[in-house]
């Protein structure tokens, strides 16, 4: 499972490897200054925070190292446990029923493996972007790792499908019982209010690999 603090502590190391503060690293990589500020870390009530899938690639792409880079500072035992995970693309994420009703992955045609980190208690599957839909943010051949059981808080990255087979890959700010508000990640697109009994499924982004 991946350590909050590892993961953190992760962060100072690129940065100091490369010759700069975690803040001077935001900053390189066109984030706030103050993204990776240790007051961050953790909210005033104690609960752990963890950094955006989306700062982190940032800041790999900034520093040119990759995933594996990182993992390694995450854990450089190198233990760091992997598995197997079930990767989908858009088309067949789009059609029919693809999780269970317990929220994991159904199988079947369609689905391929990829070896990931384990995440630890939450399932997790990988949805390959196809085509243009999600752009500029996530372009085709981009895969995401996404959670159905993860519980998204507001602010979270998300990807959500319609029963009409719309796939949005969005931030959440509320969701209650009758409607879900998502808020777009572009500039280019409007947000959305999708009444609940038009999701067909929602799953929190939990890494972007770019």
């Amino acid at each position: 499972m991946l350590s909050h603090e590892r993961v953190w502590a992760a962060i100072d190391a690129l940065a100091a490897r490369h010759g700069m503060t975690a803040s001077g690293l935001a900053r390189k990589a066109g984030l706030d200054a103050t993204s990776f500020n240790k007051s961050k870390r953790v909210s005033p009530e104690g609960r752990e925070r963890w950094p955006s899938t989306e700062s982190i690639s940032k800041i790999l792409r900034a520093t040119g190292a990759t995933l594996e880079d990182f993992l390694r500072l995450v854990e450089p035992s190198g233990s760091l446990r992997r598995s197997m995970i079930p990767m989908i693309g858009m088309a067949q994420a789009s059609s029919g029923k693809i999780l269970t009703e317990e929220g994991l992955p159904a199988g079947g045609p369609g689905w391929d493996e990829i070896e990931f980190p384990d995440f630890g208690q939450e399932k997790v599957f990988a949805l390959e972007v196809t085509g243009d839909a999600m752009a500029p943010l996530y372009r085709d051949g981009d895969v995401l790792i996404v959670s159905p059981t993860a519980s998204p808080r507001k602010g979270d990255r998300v990807v959500v499908c319609t029963t009409a087979g719309e796939i949005l890959a969005q931030e959440l700010r509320r969701r209650s019982a009758k409607t879900l508000e998502l808020s777009t990640l572009t500039k280019e697109s409007e947000g959305r209010a999708i009444p609940a009994e038009e999701v067909a499924w929602i799953a929190r982004i939990m890494w972007a690999r770019q």
